[in-house]
C-alpha cells in the first residue's frame, strides 16, 4: 500500500494588545471570512513562522509588531484532500507605527479585550479568541470531514 502525499498549508495570526485593548479587522464578506479577525495570513518560503506573523500584521495594519509570545496552534485535517491547515498564533504587546488610513483587508478597530467576544466573529476565531490571553500554550486539533462539511472530531487542549 503506497501512502499519498500530504499538503500543508502554514499561516500565522498574531494580535496585538496595547493594554486592555486588542486590535481586530472587520472583514468584509467579498474578502471571505466576514466578521471581526486578528491580522495573520500564508507564511511565504522560506520566511519563518514568526517572520511571517511580523510581516502579515504589517502589510494588514502598518504596525511594526516586537515582542512576540507564542500562543499556541490551531490545526485542521482534512482526510480527503491529504490536506493539513496549519495556523501558528501569536500576541505582541509592543508596536510602533501608525495604523492604515486603507487597510486592505477591512476596517480597523481597537476594541476592549472584555468587550470583543460581543462582536460578530467567524465561529473558529471566536473558539480560539479566549486563548490568547490564558496563560500557557493552546492546541487546537480538528479532523474535517470535507464531504459533510463538518468536523469528525475536534480537541482543544491547554497546555501549561
Amino acid at each position: 500500500m503506497t501512502q499519498q502525499e500530504v499538503k500543508y498549508g502554514m499561516y500565522t495570526m498574531c494580535l496585538v494588545q496595547d493594554g486592555d485593548r486588542v486590535l481586530l479587522i472587520n472583514r468584509p464578506n467579498e474578502r471571505g471570512f466576514p466578521g471581526y479577525l486578528g491580522p495573520g495570513g500564508k507564511v511565504d518560503f522560506p520566511e519563518s513562522l514568526s517572520e511571517g506573523a511580523i510581516r502579515e500584521v504589517y502589510e494588514e495594519t502598518g504596525l511594526r509588531v516586537k515582542n512576540l509570545i507564542y500562543k499556541g496552534l490551531d490545526e485542521y485535517v482534512v482526510p480527503q484532500k491529504n490536506y493539513r491547515y496549519m495556523v501558528f498564533n501569536y500576541v505582541a504587546d509592543s508596536y510602533e507605527g501608525e495604523l492604515l488610513a486603507n487597510p486592505p483587508e477591512g476596517e480597523l478597530l481597537w476594541v476592549s479585550i472584555e468587550e470583543a467576544m460581543e462582536l460578530p466573529m467567524q465561529p473558529w476565531f471566536k473558539r480560539r479568541f479566549p486563548l490568547f490571553f490564558e496563560a500557557g500554550t493552546f492546541e487546537i486539533s480538528v479532523v474535517w470531514d470535507e464531504d459533510a462539511n463538518e468536523p469528525i472530531e475536534e480537541s482543544i487542549k491547554i497546555l501549561k
